[in-house]
């Protein structure tokens, strides 16, 4: 029997973390969405590949890895593209903080040589 999970507490620290992460960026793209009341395609995108990069994390899949890599590199493209600290897509120095953490935890030796042997 198969069975699918949001969150695997048998993986390394750096992945287990980095699945909550990515959650996280999900839920705060929600709170931006209704705050601001704009609800753009590329909020929607952020929102859904955050949730699959996490699911797919968690079920140790290789394109979960590889989506979670990517959707922890968009806040800093968001970044370059709406202007460094004068927006709001920018945020706080607290989310840039965090975002450096998941880029620094899926990276991780632990978390790339994890994903290379176990996920399928």
């Amino acid at each position: 029997m198969q069975t699918r999970k949001w969150i695997d507490p048998h993986q390394p620290q750096t992945l287990y973390i980095a699945v909550f992460l990515l959650y996280a960026n999900a839920f705060w793209a929600v709170v931006a969405m209704g705050t601001y009341n704009i609800f753009p395609l590329l909020s929607l995108g952020v929102v859904a590949g955050s949730i699959a990069g996490g699911w797919g994390i968690a079920n140790e899949l290789k394109w979960g890895y590889a989506l979670g890599v990517v959707m922890a590199f968009v806040p800093f493209l968001l970044r370059l593209v709406y202007g460094g600290g004068e927006s709001v897509a920018s945020g706080s120095l607290v989310n840039l903080l965090f975002d450096i953490a998941l880029v620094a935890l899926l990276l991780h030796p632990e978390s790339r040589n994890y994903q290379r042997i176990y996920f399928k």
